[in-house]
This record gives structure tokens, C-alpha cells and sequence, in this order.
């Protein structure tokens, strides 16, 4: 072994030459056998041997300092007001909604694609305008905005006939309820609502009809809130992105949330943004300067700072194993076993959507001295070695000073999740060589949900039932040939393809499976997704891309249901949003090509 002798420890030790060069502050037990338990115990054998005892833990070494008594701390202050969702132009940040609402909210899904669904909430809204409309009108706004029956033998209502619930739910309104939906989007787009009612209307009773428009739309508005055109959410990273800016003195800061998969929307989703981008906010930051009483940490079952005291049995030190590599319990018990005392609290009360940072404080202590205390987290962004907590990255790879602002976003502490309406599971399929959009759940036109596998197992059998009788030609011989098997229909495939130029990254893009009716493909018809997490630029005959690194070999998974929070005032808040959590591992659509398939020998004959 080489000893090293330390010329200046004080040096040393500021400088962190030799980081194993600290007090000595432990005493371990030197045990004869192979059992460590007694030499662990601390057993009391004298009074001599106990005051040895506590001289060895450093009981009787005093020390220079003194407890606080008070502390002075200087704070500035700012709070977003700007928002922009993705890349489109910024605005002001909606007030009275909580941040997850604005972040997460989507338009409410009544049209997927050419398919009418959501008939809950369309009726729910056409009998709140019934009730607000005169008694002898009623007539004439569900004959002028029905809810009509569906063509069983028509191709485009199967999605409204081939489940059993969804068409006994269609005979039961169909012609005897108002559709308030359409009659809500005519009233939206400028229309009077008394066009269409038959029979003379008179200029007093127009409006009449006219000045319900504003508690109906306000109603509905109120009821589940939805964005503007523009949204957070981003169908390409399957994850939402935006940015806060607030002003400052010397300009803005700006707060970019770049990978946020939906839930709670707390401090860690945030970034400085240091690219130059300006959102407009304006307004005067504020300065808090506050005297507080410095209180001790304390928690359930902590050590006392006396060796021979009666301590809490709830927590059991001696029970806690931790490995090498559990660094995180190793730190836990660290600080509670020797640093626990020398922590202490003060009171900061801060509005929600604050970004706040301290300049200093003065601490007090009871000898009279004063310190001035500078924010521990100082320093460069990359240094590893300095000491934060709660401080938000800087995005880039350029040298940078650290920002020890705390942000605590405008959010709510819970939001109550209903039921999955719609779920999708994209896997990576090796064998097939591409990815699966696999459709779990779809939402049906009564609003319920269902699974994907036995909506897609429906809607076949219905549209067999709908398809011109086939004859397969005679078979000629024990074998056939196809060119590839089938997959479920709520399978949607997703193929690689390269990106615009580059001739080395790629792309995932949603494609089609041709729909098999009796064996046969004629005429080609794609199967169309019935989510709208997997319809995106469907109805506008776009193509829908996905980043390839979006989907890893776990996979990942994306539902969408209605959320619920109240605010601090009691006002209850209702959106429909989506979320991403992680998959559970690859899977296998077993499809395949060129295949030779026998015959059953009633089929050779």
C-alpha cells in the first residue's frame, strides 16, 4: 500500500484531491467469528466503556456554530402568459383551465372519418335545446335535425347495424330525437335557430329562438372544453409538445416541454430554451423579500442526534440491506442516519404557475452572527458535481451557466380518469419486418367502447352478409397457392420508408390490408382504421407518418378517455385527452407469403 501524505488538508479537502479524506466519523465492529450481529449491538458494559463509547461518535466534540434563528431571503419573481402548442403562431395562455387541460384537450370525436359516432353526447345535446325551446316548436326541430334510421343493406352504415347494441340503440331513437350536434355546429358557423321550423314565425318569436343560442353553445362549451384549431398533441412523436414564456427584465424566458406524454404535468417536463425563440410575453416580474423562522426536517421514525436516547421503533435501521449498486437507498440512509439534523425548512408560499428564483437569503443564528447564503445549484449546467434540486435542464450542448429557478406549473394535484374509449398498441412485428398499429378498443357510434378484435370480428360478418354470392373456381390440384394469409382487421400496418431526403433514416407510414370477403380481394378494398389516434389526415387523404424511434422494441401504447379535475374554486373541468405509457414487449401477426396451403379432399373432387 502507498501512503500519501497531505501537505495542506485544509487545501485538500476544498479542492477534493483525495475524496477519501473526511472527519472520521465511523466506528465499525472488528468481530472474532463469522456473525456480525453482536459486534453490531452496541452492548453497554460500564459506564467507562459507554463515556468511551460516545467520545469514539464525536459526542463530546464541540463545534463552532449555532442554530438559526431567523432568515431574510430576497426572491424574484414571473409567471407564463404566453402559449404556443407545437410550431404554430403563439397566444395568450387560456386563464381559469389548469395546464394539463390545455395541454391535453382534443376535439370530441364525433365523426371518424365518414362514420357518425358519439350518438350519447348528440342526443344529450339535442334534448337540452328542446328543453330550452319553446313546447310547439319542439316538432319541428327534430324533423329539421333527425337522427334517421341506418340502411342495413347499405355499405356505409355497417359500423351503425353490425353490433347488435349500436343498431337496438338506432331503432330506439331514430326519428323521435333531435340530433344536436349538426343542429350545434349549424348554430357555430353563423346559422339563426329558427332556420328550418315550418309554419309562420314571427319577428318576436325569432328572437326569441335567437337569444337561447348563447346559453346553449355556452352550455355545451362549459361542458367538456375543447381546443382551438391548434393542438399540443403531436400524432408524428405520439407525445405532446409546447412552450411558456414568461417576461423578465431583460426579455423573456421561455419554457419548452418537448416530450410530454400526457398525465400530470409537473416541474421535471420543462426546459429552458435558450435557441433565441420569443413568444411576445410582456408584463413586470415581482421581487418577494420575506423574514421566516427556520424550522428542523423532521420525519416518521428519524434517528435522534443522541446516541443513548430512546428512539421511534416504527422504523428499524437495522433491517435496511442495500446493495452496491442501490444507490438511492444508500443515499436515503446516509441522510438520515448522519445528516439528518443539519437540515432546515422555510416557509415559501408561491402562486401556481410561478417561475421563481432566489438570490440569497440572511440567516440569523443565536449567537447574533449574520450569513449570506447564494443558491447551492451555481455553477456551469454541466457540471456533475454541483448540488441541485428541482432545477430544470437547459436545452442545447453549449456551455452554459446553470439556472436555479424553480418552476410549479399551473396544474392541478389530481385528475380522475375515465374509462379507456379508445387504446392503441403499437408493436414491432420482426417477422413481418414492420410495425402494428393494434386497434384494443374503438369507440362505437353509441359512444360505449369496445374491443377491437370483436368489432372487427362484427363488421366482417356483416358486410359477408352484404357481399354478391361467390363460386371459387373448381380446384385442379391437392395444393394452392397464395400470395399472403389475412390478419385482423383492427391490425393496421405501418411500413418503413425512407425520409425525404435521406437515403439512410426512415419512417413509419400508416398503410392499408386489403379487406378479404369469400376468399377474394376483388375489388381491392382497404381496411380503414376506426380510431381516431390512427385515422389522423385520413379525411383529408394525407398520409400519416411516425418517427421510427417512437416505437421501441417494448412497444408503446396510447389511450385516449375523458378526464375530470376541479379547480381550486370548485369549477369542475372535463376534457378528452390522450395519453402514451409503455408497451408490453413485441408481438407476431403470423402474416406471411407465398404460401402452398392443401386442400381438404371433399375440395379436389
Amino acid at each position: 500500500m502507498v501512503r500519501t501524505t497531505i501537505q495542506d488538508m485544509r487545501a485538500a479537502l476544498a479542492a477534493r484531491e483525495f475524496p477519501t479524506v473526511t472527519v472520521w466519523n465511523r466506528l465499525e465492529g472488528r468481530p472474532r467469528s463469522t456473525e456480525f450481529g453482536r459486534a453490531l449491538r452496541a452492548e453497554v458494559r460500564d459506564p467507562l466503556w459507554m463515556l468511551t463509547r460516545q467520545w469514539q461518535f464525536g459526542e463530546f466534540q464541540g463545534e463552532d456554530a449555532g442554530t438559526p434563528v431567523t432568515a431574510k431571503y430576497h426572491m424574484r419573481t414571473t409567471k407564463p402568459g404566453r402559449y404556443r402548442p407545437r410550431e404554430t403562431p403563439p397566444g395568450d395562455l387560456p386563464g381559469g383551465l389548469p395546464l394539463e387541460t390545455v395541454v391535453e384537450r382534443r376535439p370530441l370525436p364525433f365523426r371518424i372519418g365518414a362514420d357518425r359516432v358519439s350518438f350519447d353526447l348528440r342526443l344529450a345535446m339535442g334534448r337540452r335545446w328542446l328543453k330550452l325551446a319553446p313546447l310547439h316548436h319542439r316538432g319541428s326541430y327534430v324533423e329539421r335535425w333527425p337522427i334517421r334510421l341506418p340502411d342495413p343493406a347499405a355499405e356505409g352504415d355497417t359500423a351503425l347495424v353490425a353490433h347488435a347494441e349500436v343498431w337496438a340503440t338506432m331503432q330506439a331513437v331514430a326519428g323521435r330525437a333531435m340530433d344536436g350536434y349538426e343542429f350545434y355546429v349549424h348554430l357555430k358557423n353563423g346559422g339563426h335557430a329558427w332556420d328550418g321550423i315550418q309554419g309562420v314565425v314571427s319577428q318576436f318569436q325569432k328572437q326569441q329562438l335567437d337569444a337561447l343560442i348563447p346559453r346553449f353553445v355556452g352550455w355545451f362549451d362549459d361542458l367538456i372544453t375543447q381546443p382551438p384549431a391548434a393542438q399540443a398533441y403531436d400524432p408524428s412523436r405520439l407525445e405532446h409538445r409546447f412552450d411558456l414564456a414568461a417576461p423578465e427584465a431583460s426579455g423573456e424566458t421561455v419554457l419548452a416541454a418537448e416530450e410530454y406524454p400526457g398525465g400530470h404535468l409537473d416541474w421535471h417536463a420543462f426546459s429552458y430554451d435558450t435557441s433565441g425563440l420569443t413568444l411576445g410575453a410582456t408584463g413586470a416580474p415581482g421581487e418577494v423579500i420575506r423574514t421566516a423562522v427556520p424550522g428542523t426536517v423532521r420525519f416518521s421514525g428519524m434517528p435522534l442526534p443522541r446516541l443513548w436516547a430512546m428512539e421511534d421503533g416504527r422504523t428499524d435501521f437495522g433491517a435496511i440491506t442495500a446493495d452496491t449498486t442501490d444507490l438511492i437507498r444508500l443515499l436515503f440512509m446516509e441522510f438520515a442516519l448522519t445528516y439528518s439534523n443539519d437540515w432546515f425548512v422555510l416557509p415559501c408560499d408561491l402562486d401556481t404557475g410561478t417561475l421563481a428564483r432566489v438570490d440569497g437569503l440572511v440567516v440569523t443564528d443565536v449567537f447574533g452572527r449574520r450569513f449570506w447564503v447564494e443558491p447551492a445549484g451555481a455553477g456551469s449546467d454541466d457540471d456533475w458535481q454541483r448540488w441541485s434540486m428541482f432545477n430544470l435542464d437547459i436545452q442545447g450542448e453549449a456551455p452554459v451557466a446553470a439556472d436555479t429557478g424553480f418552476f410549479l406549473p399551473p396544474s392541478v394535484p389530481g385528475v380522475v380518469d375515465g374509462p379507456t374509449v379508445e387504446e392503441v398498441v403499437l408493436i414491432r412485428d420482426e417477422a413481418a419486418n414492420m410495425v402494428w398499429g393494434v386497434e384494443r378498443s374503438v369507440l362505437l357510434a353509441t359512444g360505449d367502447s369496445l374491443r377491437g378484435e370483436e368489432a372487427a370480428r362484427e363488421t366482417l360478418a356483416h358486410r359477408r352478409l352484404l357481399a354478391p354470392a361467390h363460386t371459387p373456381p373448381a380446384p385442379s390440384a391437392p395444393i394452392a397457392y397464395e400470395a399472403m394469409n389475412t390478419v385482423p382487421e383492427n391490425w393496421i400496418p405501418f411500413i418503413p420508408v425512407h425520409v425525404p431526403g435521406d437515403n439512410r433514416e426512415i419512417q413509419l407510414q400508416r398503410g392499408a390490408m386489403p379487406r378479404v370477403l369469400d376468399g377474394t380481394t376483388t375489388p381491392p378494398v382497404p381496411v380503414r382504421p376506426r380510431t381516431t389516434l390512427l385515422s389522423e389526415g385520413l379525411s383529408a387523404g394525407q398520409p400519416y407518418f411516425v418517427h421510427e424511434e417512437e416505437v421501441p422494441r417494448a412497444g408503446t401504447r396510447l389511450s385516449a378517455a375523458y378526464n375530470r379535475t376541479r379547480m381550486p374554486n370548485g369549477r369542475v373541468v372535463v376534457w378528452y385527452g390522450v395519453r402514451r405509457s409503455t408497451g408490453r414487449g413485441e408481438g407476431s401477426s403470423s402474416l406471411d407469403w407465398d404460401r402452398l396451403v392443401d386442400r381438404p379432399a371433399a375440395e379436389q373432387e
